[in-house]
């Protein structure tokens, strides 16, 4: 697995994404996502031009964050993943940004055991899907209030996972509605992409 290679393509593709929406390809984060991969890897990606790491388990990113940090790899940690309530405690210890709050009752038990400001972002089920976890279109405004009022937590912005889907316009409206509801909560980010949609979401 050439990483160097694969992440000058994936620049590429969203420098060509961002020109189609007159963006800056600047504006756009790239997350590497490590899931399954050694720590090794996470080195590497660094050592390319890698800034942020994406993990979707708790206890594997645990073990990854240890030994990156034992060989002086410090890449900015996101948890992208479901998070379990009994694992808050640990997520909270090791990832800078969390991308998945998914019910007040996680934020929560996140903010309780908190010693400084975590930021967060909340997860959306824009497509209503039902096997998909998120606050819904309508409760999220009442979600975000009780969160603002959470001492250790900052909402820095939305997240959601588009349907699994060939068809690039059923993707583009879940994309487009939540950056709508982004822009009126006046919130700061958008986590959305993998590797099958991420120029859309561009």
């Amino acid at each position: 697995m050439d990483i160097s290679r694969n992440l000058q393509e994936v620049q590429r593709r969203i420098a060509q994404a961002a020109m189609r929406a007159h963006r800056s390809p600047e504006e756009v984060t790239l997350i590497a996502v490590t899931k399954s991969l050694p720590t090794q890897a996470v080195a590497a990606a660094v050592q390319a031009g890698i800034t942020n790491i994406g993990e979707n388990r708790v206890q594997e990113a645990k073990t990854k964050v240890s030994e990156a940090s034992s060989l002086g790899i410090n890449p900015t940690w996101h948890m992208i993943g479901h998070l379990q309530r009994n694992k808050a405690k640990t997520a909270v210890d090791i990832f800078d940004i969390i991308h998945s709050i998914d019910s007040l009752r996680l934020a929560q038990s996140i903010n309780d055991i908190a010693l400084d400001t975590v930021p967060v972002l909340l997860q959306v089920n824009v497509s209503g899907e039902e096997t998909k976890s998120g606050f819904t279109v309508e409760d999220l405004s009442l979600a975000l209030s009780k969160v603002n009022a959470m001492s250790n937590l900052r909402p820095a912005g939305l997240m959601t996972i588009a349907p699994l889907t060939s068809d690039p316009e059923q993707v583009r409206p879940v994309f487009r509605r939540l950056r709508e509801l982004r822009d009126s909560a006046g919130l700061e980010h958008l986590s959305m992409g993998m590797t099958d949609d991420f120029e859309i979401a561009i």
